[in-house]
């Protein structure tokens, strides 16, 4: 097995309070041939962050990966929607190219929209 110093990290910001989304369940997957396989599992921290990478340095490989953010319950959590959730989850597809560099896929998200960007 080849180590690479590649590592893959995410966090989540709340865009309506202005804070870290603490709380949110997150799961990672790999896809081939059309199929998800789930590689982690991880719920945001006080400072929306995971306590680790979901890829710890070393075990990042190319390929496509999906991250699935579980945001409904958190804004349901903080009284930000009445009970009808019009965001469940969010899922960003991406493709690592280089198993060499830190890819760092945030979310901002707030009950009726959310984006995305590579951080770093």
């Amino acid at each position: 097995m080849t180590n690479t110093s590649g590592y893959l990290s995410t966090h989540v910001l709340d865009t309506v309070r202005g804070l870290p989304a603490a709380g949110i369940e997150i799961s990672l997957y790999t896809i081939s041939d059309a199929q998800r396989h789930l590689v982690a599992e991880a719920t945001t921290n006080e400072d929306g962050r995971t306590d680790s990478p979901l890829i710890p340095q070393g075990e990042l490989k190319k390929g496509l990966y999906e991250l699935e953010f579980d945001i409904g319950e958190y804004f349901e959590r903080h009284g930000m929607v009445d009970g009808s959730i019009f965001l469940e989850s969010v899922p960003v597809r991406f493709q690592v190219d280089n198993e060499d560099m830190h890819y760092h896929v945030p979310l901002l998200a707030a009950p009726f929209s959310y984006s995305t960007y590579r951080g770093s």
